[in-house]
Parts: structure tokens; C-alpha cells; sequence
């Protein structure tokens, strides 16, 4: 896929021998896959399968039991905390209620200052938002907080977006609208990991694959 990153790692992900556990329960157990700079990879599996706890430990929200997470060949844990220029949707997203879309996103560039008013508005527009709209996100519906959630993830031109069941909540035509803004932000040469209940909806935007099950992952194909 035509790249306009430039980057010397093969690997954008890289997990080995991964397991989580919370009050003696495994949630992961013994996870191992690679996900190549410039892919879009997708894990399919049901509720409870462990696809969002996946998600958490690669974004450093959570630690692993045991086993090793590299983002682009740093040690999640040894080498830096939390993985650098990544977004993340995981689950709901998490808004001030009380401001509005933009206003939300306004406020979380602030704190690394890498984008401006323009590149903000243009976010929004991307995901089929509104970035005049006034209203608070406390009236947004599902798919409207959902579309803001991938926004914040995506705004500040990441080179590793973590998105965890992006079209949750979404109408048809605001899932092809998704759809079709993964597809450019990859060709842009940005590496993407989803995660999706739908088989259709993996098979039409990755080319790597896993299935969730039980906690523990296997090839799709």
C-alpha cells in the first residue's frame, strides 16, 4: 500500500507470550501476532472474548500478567509507558458532556499542541460531523459520540490507530462513511488494528485477521 509515513520498522505491533489475568481469572492467555507497519488488521470475536482487554494492554492503559508488547520496537512498560503518536477508541469514548464536539476536541489538543483550529474542524467533517454544531455531547445519540470518538482518535494524524468495534452504534450510511475514511487514512500509510463483531466488516478492510476467542487468538484465514 502506498505509504507517505516514512518509517525503518517492519512491525508496527509486536506481541509475545501475552496473558492477563484479574482475580485469577484469564481474560488473555499466551497471545502472540505481529501486526506489519501499513496494515489494517482486524480480531473478530463475541462479547467478553478479551478484544477490548486486548486493546487496553497495547495502549498501555493496562499492564499485562506476563509477556511483552512492542509498539514500533519499544517495550511497552521498559522502554515507555504508553505507546507514541497513537489513537485509540476503546469502548465508549470519553467526552465532557457539558461542551460540545468540537469544544471536546479543542480542549485534548491542547495538551500536545500538534494540531490547529483547521485541522480540528476538518476532523470532524471527516467522520460526518458538524464542527459549528453548538449542542453539548450529552444530547449526541450513539452514533453521533461514536463518530466524535474516532475523531479524537484520529485527529492528531497518528501512525498507529486503535479502534475498538469503530461502526458500534453507527446507521449503514455512517458505517460506509467509517469505512471509507479508514481506507484513506492507510493509504496515508497510517497502520490501523480494529476490532468488529462483523465477519462482512473485517473481511471488506483488513488484510490480517485474528478471532477472539476465549481469550486467546487465532488466524482468521
Amino acid at each position: 500500500m502506498a505509504s507517505q509515513k516514512s518509517t525503518v520498522h517492519k512491525d508496527a505491533i509486536s506481541v509475545t507470550n501475552l496473558s492477563k489475568q484479574i482475580r485469577g481469572r484469564v481474560i488473555l492467555e499466551d497471545i502472540n501476532f505481529r501486526i506489519p507497519v501499513g496494515s489494517i488488521a482486524g480480531i473478530i470475536g463475541h462479547n467478553g472474548a478479551g478484544k477490548s482487554m486486548l486493546l487496553r494492554v497495547i495502549s498501555g492503559l493496562v499492564f499485562p500478567t506476563s509477556g511483552e508488547v512492542k509498539i514500533f520496537n519499544e517495550i511497552l512498560g521498559k522502554d515507555i509507558e504508553f505507546p507514541r503518536n497513537t489513537g485509540a477508541l476503546i469502548e465508549e469514548p470519553g467526552l465532557l458532556s457539558q461542551y460540545s464536539g468540537y469544544d471536546n476536541l479543542l480542549l485534548l489538543s491542547k495538551i500536545r499542541n500538534l494540531i490547529n483550529k483547521d485541522n480540528i474542524k476538518d476532523t470532524i467533517k471527516s467522520v460526518g460531523l458538524d464542527p459549528d454544531d453548538k449542542r453539548p455531547t450529552k444530547s449526541y445519540s450513539t452514533g453521533m459520540r461514536q463518530r466524535l470518538g474516532i475523531a479524537i482518535a484520529i485527529m492528531e494524524n497518528p501512525d498507529l490507530v486503535l479502534l475498538d468495534e469503530p461502526s458500534s452504534g453507527l446507521d449503514p450510511e455512517g458505517i460506509e462513511n467509517i469505512h471509507q475514511l479508514l481506507q484513506k487514512l492507510n493509504e496515508k500509510g497510517i497502520t490501523i488494528l480494529l476490532t468488529s463483531h462483523s465477519l462482512e466488516e473485517i473481511n471488506l478492510l483488513t488484510n490480517l485477521a485474528f478471532e477472539m476467542k476465549s481469550g486467546k487468538l487465532f488466524p482468521l484465514h
